[in-house]
C-alpha cells in the first residue's frame, strides 16, 4: 500500500474509474450508473477491507499451501484433495458442489444474474481457477520440508501456491462481505497436467461457456508475467508390438524395442524452426519384461509444441512416419521372420488448442490496473495452461501467478518462498474485482 493516504486515494480513484468502466458493459443496470456514482466504488471500505485481509492473513494461506501440497493429488486422482478443497469454501460460506468431471465449484452469485435481461450479452459470469492436479504419481513423498525461507514438496509452487490464492480470494470477499455485479465461480480444477489434457477446463466451457465473461487461471507463483497467448501443442503415443521371445533361442527375431529405438533416432533428427518456435520432447519410453527376453511390446510417448498450427501438424506426420520407417528397418534387418511381424500404431493422448487474447481486453486492462496499483510490472508471454481452452473459444482468459517466488516445477526438488506474496494475492483480487464488479448496497 502507498504511504502517503492522498496519494492512495487518488491512485485508488484513477485505478476503480477504470476497472468498473470497463465491467459496466457487462450489465445494462451497472452501466446505467454516471462516472461519479463508479468512481465512488474506490471509496468504498469493502476493497480496502479485502486487500487488508489478505495482507493480514498471509500466515493463513501458508498454512493453507502446506496443508493442500501434503494430500496427493495426480492427474486423475484429485478427490481427496478436491474433497479438502471443497470443505474450505463451504467454510467461507460459499455454495460448493463437485461436478461429475471432479471440479471443484464454489458460486458467489452476483447481482447481474438476479435478472437475465440486465446482461447486455448474455455473459454473466466470471471463472477464477486453479488446477487440483500434479505431474507425480501416485507414491510420491510430498510431505513438505522447511530450509530456511524456502518450502520444498513436489508440486509446492506447481499449484500448492495457485490454490492456496483461490481459496484465500473467496474468503477475501466473504470477510469484506463484497457483493459482485457478476457471479463469480472459484473452482479447483482437475487435469491441467500432462494427460489430464485440460479436462477439467474443457468440462467448465462447455457447461458455462455463453455466460463466461472471462477466466482467470491461478497457476504457479511469480508476478512477473501473464499468459495472454495459448501455446498450442499435442501429446502423442507410439506403441510397437511383435511376437516376442527368448534372447538367446529366438535372437534375430524382430524387437520392438529395437524398432522404436530406430524410429526415435530418425525422428530427433527432425528440423524445427526458430520461428515461430516449435519443440519437442521424447519424455517416456517403456517396454520389455526382462532382460532376457525379446519384448513383445514398446511404447513412446512424445510432446510437440509449436506457434504454429502446421508445424504441429508437420511434426506429428514426421514422427509417424519415423516411427513407420523404423519398424520397416527392423523387419528387414531380422534374421527370423517365420514368427511373427511387428505392428505399430501413433494415438493422439492429447491436443491443447492456441489463441491470443486480444490487446484491448477488458481483462488486460485490469490485469495492468492491477499491476499498477500493487506496483509491478509483468510481461505478456505465451505458454501452456488452462487458459488455452476458453482463448481457442473467443472467451477472454489470462494465466498468472500467484505471487512469492518458486522454481524447480515439475521436479522432487520444487521449492517455493513465500515472500512477498501479498502483492500476488492483491494482485489477483483486483483484476478480478476489476471484471466481476461491486454491487451497489441496497
Amino acid at each position: 500500500m502507498r504511504t502517503s493516504p492522498h496519494n492512495s486515494t487518488m491512485k485508488q480513484a484513477i485505478l476503480w474509474v477504470i476497472l468498473v468502466t470497463m465491467t459496466a458493459h457487462s450489465s445494462r443496470a451497472y452501466a446505467s450508473q454516471s462516472l461519479p456514482d463508479r468512481a465512488r466504488l474506490a471509496e468504498q471500505p469493502q476493497v480496502q477491507a479485502a486487500l487488508e485481509w489478505l495482507q493480514k492473513n498471509v500466515a493463513s494461506v501458508n498454512e493453507t499451501q502446506i496443508r493442500l501440497t501434503e494430500i496427493p493429488a495426480p492427474s486423475f486422482q484429485e478427490g481427496a484433495r478436491a474433497a479438502a478443497v471443497k470443505s474450505m469454501f463451504e467454510q467461507a460460506g460459499l455454495r460448493t458442489e463437485i461436478d461429475s468431471t471432479g471440479n471443484v465449484v464454489a458460486t458467489l452469485p452476483g447481482a447481474a444474474t438476479a435478472a437475465a435481461s440486465s446482461s447486455s450479452d448474455g455473459r454473466d459470469t466470471i471463472v477464477l481457477s486453479a488446477h487440483l492436479d500434479t505431474v507425480f504419481p501416485a507414491g510420491t513423498d510430498v510431505k513438505v520440508q522447511h530450509e530456511g525461507d524456502r518450502w520444498i514438496a513436489p508440486g509446492i509452487s506447481d499449484n500448492g501456491t495457485g490454490l492456496a490464492a483461490l481459496v484465500a480470494l473467496a474468503r477475501a470477499f466473504r470477510a469484506a462481505q463484497i457483493k459482485p455485479q457478476l457471479t463469480i465461480l472459484f473452482v479447483a480444477n482437475v487435469g491441467e497436467e500432462g494427460e489430464g489434457n485440460l479436462r477439467g477446463m474443457r468440462a467448465l466451457v462447455d457447461t458455462y461457456g455463453p455466460r463466461l465473461k472471462a477466466v482467470i487461471a491461478l497457476d504457479g507463483s511469480g508476478t512477473d508475467h501473464v499468459t495472454t497467448k495459448a501455446l498450442a501443442s499435442r501429446r502423442l503415443e507410439a506403441v510397437i508390438t511383435g511376437p516376442g521371445g527368448h534372447s538367446w533361442s529366438d535372437f534375430g527375431m524382430p524387437n520392438p524395442i529395437n524398432a522404436l529405438v530406430r524410429g526415435s533416432v530418425r525422428f530427433i533428427s527432425t528440423k524445427v524452426p526458430a520461428a515461430p518456435r516449435t519443440t519437442f520432447n521424447l519424455g517416456q519410453i517403456e517396454g520389455g519384461t526382462s532382460i532376457n527376453s525379446i519384448p513383445h511390446e514398446a511404447r513412446l510417448k512424445v510432446d510437440i509444441r509449436s506457434e504454429s498450427e502446421p508445424e504441429l501438424t508437420r511434426l506429428e506426420s514426421a514422427l509417424r512416419e519415423c516411427i513407420s520407417a523404423g519398424v520397416r528397418d527392423e523387419m528387414e534387418a531380422a534374421r527370423d521372420r517365420s514368427k511373427g511381424k511387428l505392428e505399430f500404431k501413433v494415438e493422439l493422448l492429447g491436443s491443447r488448442p492456441g489463441g491470443d487474447l486480444r490487446p484491448d481486453s477488458p481483462l488486460l486492462v485490469a490485469l495492468r490496473a492491477a499491476d499498477d496499483y500493487v506496483g509491478n510490472q509483468s510481461r505478456a508471454e505465451r505458454s501452456s495452461t488452462d487458459a488455452n481452452i476458453p482463448l481457442a473459444q473467443g472467451i477472454d482468459a489470462i494465466s498468472i501467478g500467484a505471487g512469492g517466488n518458486g522454481g524447480g516445477a515439475h521436479s522432487l526438488q520444487e521449492w517455493y518462498e513465500p515472500a512477498g506474496r501479498e502483492m500476488g494475492l492483491q494482485r489477483a483480487f483486483l483484476t478480478l474485482v476489476g471484471m466481476s464488479g461491486i454491487a451497489p448496497k441496497k
